[in-house]
């Protein structure tokens, strides 16, 4: 009997534990909060990852569905589910509304067009209360909900006009039917950046900051275990903190503090940039940099491609002024050289030796005949392949394959049960992601993003040729989840054994080639990037640079490291490190006649060849008003590329069909284009 009664005790103790366990999960509503939370955010926002991190600490099961904020609150109300999320403190609801300890929220100002002249008596030191005494005359918009301050909130003598998104308090501060819009600095320069990039440069925010606010889990008294998630929630937001993953999430999505310096005598420059290896081997011997300069020292902002162009254009977009050198593209240089957002670099120390500069790089980054930015390292697009996974099939590459053949190699070679791919592309939504081979793609099957009257051309057959072609590669011949991968992650594939084909930039053989970084170091084979129909615009020309904001305050202190960093110096000092393999390519002429060099570059004669080949002038068989092969030189690119980047990873995902894409980007282009006054 004893023997029988400690049985069964232990499996009514195993139930009741699995029951516990089982029960460790939470649900949580939250609604759009650009660029805090979003369905289409990296990781899907910085609070969506912090809070499904916390809670997977404390040992819970998360699931985190997105609403419209209304309903949202009802869900909330109702205790339908068990919290909501992000939220702001309010002790009126304390009856019904349990609330999380804070993490980091939005920083509430006041927005106003550029062109908007205020009376001599406004003091940007004046307190609020005494600010909006002075602005009382004036008009005010606000998204109801938002949480601003008490000051301003009991103002009734303020003006205010109400609306429900923070977009439309933005189109009525354009349309000057209010002056100033109370608005959350990221949120206005996140939703200019993506939705109206024709405002950029227009509007700034006064200085006075209304309310810096934290957020919380708002959890429903309904819920009868909501005292434990606060409890649970609580303890792991603190551990984490200490160990310092809140700031490294947050860093991730570049929502940074402003850095202040606490070392005097010492200039701070800040700089943002790319994580990329070259971008990396940068920070690491910045130190030589500083020991050379001691009145300097460098604080790093490192994000991924898509986040650090958010930050970088966001910055400018409401004049924030936080960095004081920013790692940039072909594509950005001209057009923020045109708005005057970036310092024109005109004087050289005598080692820079500008002249042996590759002009066709350097073309890229000049505007009316100046520099604004200096060259880091040069690229075009090539396709790497596998010669042992060729040989083995009994296939040769040509020198100058088409799309078609790449498909059928991807086809015979496409082996996931050993995990090898047939091929690997960017499949990662962004206009410098996704974007950059599509555009390429669509060159060559001789199609284009806008005619000369710059009505867009997304509807086209060459769009829905290449849209089909490249949808086919992936999803028949391509690693799973391929919306995951961009240029970084391709790398690592192909590196590690994973690829037989991938089609992207030159400056990843710098890697692949290296038997320290590549298992297939020895199997790398090269060819030009594929074509369809023709080779105009088929393989891009590109340029990864230093350039220095207008809004700088220490502009010769970062003119003396841009000129460092991209320097023949610079380079000799990265191949003592890490290697001659390890140098920034395609920028200088020296690169490509030094001995040293070219013994251990095996690639460098074929890299050089396309480089020269590209041209950001390539001309595309109808006649056009723009520059450009794998983006568009005008100002709304980035929000274009961003849009039709996710739809395009939509029909990755099987969401959508390339032509439904289509109609919709179409539709999307078109509404921009009109908006910003092309036609």
């Amino acid at each position: 009997m004893v023997n029988y009664l400690s049985v069964t005790i232990f499996i009514i103790s195993l139930f009741y534990a699995g029951q516990t366990h089982a029960n460790k999960t939470i649900t949580l509503a939250t609604a759009e909060r650009i660029p805090y939370i979003g369905r289409n955010l990296p990781n899907k926002g910085y609070v969506h990852e912090l809070v499904k991190l916390v809670f997977e600490r404390a040992g819970y099961q998360v699931n985190i569905e997105f609403y419209p904020l209304a309903r949202s609150q009802y869900l909330l109300k109702t205790g339908k589910v068990d919290g909501m999320l992000p939220s702001y403190y309010n002790p009126q609801l304390l009856d019904d509304i349990a609330y999380s300890d804070p993490f980091s929220g939005d920083k509430v100002g006041l927005l106003k067009r550029k062109s908007l002249h205020l009376p001599e008596n406004i003091n940007t030191q004046d307190n609020i209360g005494t600010l909006l005494e002075k602005l009382r005359t004036y008009h005010f918009g606000v998204v109801r909900g938002t949480l601003i301050s008490p000051v301003f909130d009991q103002e009734h003598f303020l003006s205010k006009q109400y609306v429900t998104s923070d977009l439309i308090n933005l189109d009525m501060l354009n349309l000057h039917r209010v002056d100033f819009i109370a608005i959350d600095q990221y949120t206005a320069a996140d939703i200019m950046v993506k939705h109206r990039p024709h405002l950029i440069g227009q509007l700034q925010f006064f200085p006075t900051l209304l309310s810096k606010n934290k957020f919380h889990i708002a959890f429903s008294k309904k819920s009868r275990n909501h005292l434990q998630y606060q409890t649970d929630f609580n303890q792991s937001l603190q551990a984490l903190t200490n160990e310092g993953s809140i700031e490294k999430i947050l860093n991730k999505h570049g929502i940074f503090s402003r850095i202040n310096s606490n070392k005097k005598n010492k200039i701070t420059l800040t700089i943002g940039t790319v994580n990329n290896d070259d971008m990396l081997i940068m920070q690491s011997l910045s130190k030589m940099f500083e020991k050379e300069h001691p009145g300097i020292e460098i604080k790093w902002r490192v994000l991924n491609e898509n986040t650090l162009r958010q930050r970088l254009l966001s910055d400018l977009a409401i004049s924030d002024g936080q960095f004081d050198i920013m790692t940039i593209g072909a594509y950005e240089a001209l057009i923020w050289a045109k708005n005057n957002w970036l310092e024109p670099l005109t004087t050289f120390p005598p080692h820079f030796d500008e002249k042996d500069i590759f002009p066709a790089i350097k073309k890229t980054l000049t505007y009316n005949k100046k520099l604004y930015a200096l060259p880091f390292y040069g690229e075009s697009s090539i396709t790497y392949y596998r010669k042992d996974l060729f040989k083995k099939a009994n296939l040769l590459m040509p020198e100058n394959p088409t799309y078609k053949e790449i498909q059928k190699f991807a086809a015979l070679l496409h082996n996931p049960k050993e995990n090898v791919y047939g091929i690997c592309l960017r499949g990662k939504p962004g206009w410098g992601e996704n974007i950059a081979l599509i555009s390429t793609m669509v060159n060559t099957y001789q199609g284009q993003w806008f005619n000369k009257n710059w009505q867009p051309q997304l509807n086209s057959s060459a769009w829905f040729n290449a849209l089909t072609m490249y949808n086919n590669l992936l999803t028949y011949y391509g690693p799973p989840k391929p919306t995951l991968n961009g240029y970084n992650e391709n790398k690592t594939l192909f590196a590690n054994g994973h690829c037989a084909i991938w089609i992207d930039a030159t400056v990843a053989a710098s890697t692949l080639f290296n038997p320290k970084k590549s298992t297939v170091a020895g199997q790398v084979g090269l060819a030009a990037a594929p074509i369809a129909l023709t080779k105009e615009g088929s393989n891009w020309l590109w340029t990864w640079a230093l350039a220095i904001p207008r809004s700088s305050v220490h502009k010769e202190a970062a003119m003396q490291f841009i000129t460092w960093a991209t320097s023949k110096n610079y380079i000799e000092a990265v191949a003592h490190q890490e290697g001659w393999l390890a140098i920034p390519p395609g920028t200088r002429r020296s690169t490509y006649h030094n001995e040293n060099y070219l013994a251990v570059a095996p690639f460098a004669r074929f890299v050089l060849s396309a480089i020269e080949e590209a041209s950001n002038d390539s001309s595309i068989t109808s006649p056009k008003n723009y520059t450009g092969i794998q983006f568009v030189e005008i100002p709304e690119f980035q929000a274009i590329g961003h849009h039709v980047g996710i739809n395009i990873a939509r029909v990755l995902k099987g969401e959508l069909s390339a032509r439904e894409c289509l109609i919709l980007s179409q539709k999307l282009v078109d509404e921009q284009m009109k908006a910003s006054k092309y036609y």
